[in-house]
């Protein structure tokens, strides 16, 4: 492997080790991001298109959704991990030569993923090396920790002292509700806070007179389920909020279990 020199900052000459930049892709097709083959094939494309050369690859599909992969090229890798529910996409280019072009990379990237907005949110040299050996560079993070940010909604939740939740869900292409079935909605209502941990309380609605388009509400103890169903999509609208926590992704998994959905998308706030 062929290091690229770079400008040492005094005016003296060293080189690093490897460039690396990271990538947000946002605004990205949800279908893309939650099927592993296709996003491989966008990732070895762009390595490919970009000059790199591949050695191996391999991604992975979780359930119910998202996806981890690695393209390992000579120059070192690509690498990735989706949020379908959020239309987000992290994305590392990793290389230790000057060959590898960014930007065609980028480009192939967004492409493959429909993404509709990225930003490079970091580009820095890798393994400074000068006369001394390679530079040890002053750590951005201390003691492990990003006190910036919570990394689970329970901790953003208590630490903000907020009193509700609710999140908006997309659930599509269901494949276990019988769309033309007007029982089937209550069914899988009932189901879900059953499986969720919510007690309901009152009667199960069902209005709407379009075929294509049909609303519900469930009352619960601390909060309410409601939404629409959309026939000709298989998709189910989702609404819930309760009074204290619930995990939001918790409740997207065990809905697109019984709904038999592709993939979905999120929307969680804590309220205060």
């Amino acid at each position: 492997m062929d290091p690229r020199p770079v400008p040492k900052n005094g005016g003296a000459e060293g080189f690093a080790l490897g460039r690396q930049m990271t990538v947000e892709f946002y605004d990205c097709s949800p279908r893309n991001l939650a099927d592993a083959a296709l996003m491989e094939q966008v990732f070895l494309a762009a390595a490919k298109e970009s000059g790199a050369t591949v050695i191996d690859s391999r991604f992975h599909q979780f359930t119910p959704q998202g996806v981890s992969g690695v393209v390992v090229i000579s120059e070192s890798h690509f690498a990735v991990h989706a949020w379908p529910e959020h239309e987000y996409a992290a994305v590392d280019l990793f290389t230790c030569g000057g060959k590898v072009d960014f930007d065609k990379a980028i480009e192939v990237i967004a492409s493959g993923l429909g993404s509709r907005q990225w930003i490079v949110s970091s580009l820095v040299n890798r393994g400074i090396v000068s006369n001394n050996g390679v530079e040890r560079i002053v750590q951005a993070v201390e003691n492990g920790e990003c006190s910036a940010f919570q990394l689970s909604w329970k901790s953003r939740y208590e630490q903000t002292r907020a009193r509700a939740m609710s999140c908006a869900y997309d659930i599509c292409e269901c494949a276990k509700l019988d769309f033309a079935d007007p029982a089937a909605p209550e069914r899988f209502v009932r189901l879900l806070a059953d499986a969720a941990g919510f007690r309901c309380r009152g009667a199960f609605q069902l209005d709407g007179n379009d075929p294509e388009w049909r609303d519900f509400s469930q009352p619960l103890e601390s909060g309410r389920i409601s939404g629409s169903l959309r026939k000709e999509a298989k998709t189910v609208y989702l609404d819930l909020f309760t009074k204290g926590f619930f995990d939001p992704r918790r409740t997207a998994e065990l809905a697109v279990e019984l709904l038999g959905g592709a993939y979905y998308r999120m929307q969680p706030q804590v309220r205060y």
